[in-house]
């Protein structure tokens, strides 16, 4: 899981936030969302500022099924991940989550900015709401470009009972028009090219370079070029971060 943390904060506070933007204003508009969201849907809603490492909390009556007495409260934390909602959720859950949310962010970016915002993901997770009891939660996520070159720039995360079964463990969801995609068969094997995994996957067997080389018949300086772009795209510092994380993420065996 911390992998995928630290893979996700690179690729979030790398972005290029444009300094011209009224973000206070926007972000004003953001909040009261987010606050609304907990008062009508009785939600635990947690808007995340990606160019500042900041969370706003607003909790609705849910928290209190969750054990957390901090209904009808905000608050606001200096960092993107939200702590004292995440020790509540079951482990295994918890990694799939930021797993999902960095596929998520990968395809969202790939849209034409026009369109970011006509996505969101939901899935189905674990929450503790007892000392050996978890409870079904429907958990959504949008991700909010700023205004000018389309980066992403807050994220609002969704905690509520979940009421009915979803039919995949997680959805990306076009609100435009309804259409749903299974996240497990659509979007976590992109991150890589075909190429790409072939070459990670004979890395993670031993091969060196040269040997990698003379299987694909292509030169050293292209099984170079593919392991930088590797390292690149998964965020890591070395071939052996490399392989794990793509083993985790399921892109290589």
């Amino acid at each position: 899981m911390d992998n995928t943390i630290d893979r996700l904060n690179k690729e979030f506070f790398s972005q290029d936030f444009e300094t011209e933007q009224p973000y206070g204003a926007m972000l004003d508009s953001y909040q009261s969302m987010a606050r609304n969201y907990a008062r009508m849907e009785h939600a635990i809603a947690v808007l995340s500022d990606l160019r500042t490492n900041t969370s706003y909390l607003y909790y609705g009556k849910f928290a209190q099924t969750l054990g957390i007495d901090k209904c009808g409260h905000e608050e606001r934390i200096p960092s993107i991940w939200e702590k004292d909602i995440f020790r509540l959720i079951h482990p295994d859950d918890l990694v799939d989550k930021h797993v999902q949310e960095l596929c998520f962010f990968h395809f969202i970016k790939k849209q034409p900015p026009a369109k970011r915002t006509d996505y969101y993901l939901t899935s189905k997770l674990r929450m503790k709401n007892g000392p050996n009891s978890y409870l079904p939660v429907l958990h959504r996520m949008f991700y909010i470009p700023g205004r000018s070159n389309g980066s992403l720039w807050l994220a609002l995360c969704l905690y509520s009972p979940l009421w009915t079964d979803l039919p995949a463990q997680c959805l990306f969801i076009n609100s435009v028009n309804g259409q749903t995609e299974v996240w497990e068969q659509a979007h976590h094997t992109e991150i890589l090219s075909q190429r790409e995994k072939q070459v990670l996957s004979l890395i993670d067997k031993g091969l060196t370079s040269k040997e990698i080389a003379k299987t694909f018949t292509i030169s050293i300086h292209t099984v170079n070029r593919h392991r930088q772009e590797i390292l690149g795209k998964l965020q890591v510092k070395n071939s052996i971060e490399a392989c794990r994380v793509a083993k985790h993420l399921k892109l290589i065996g």
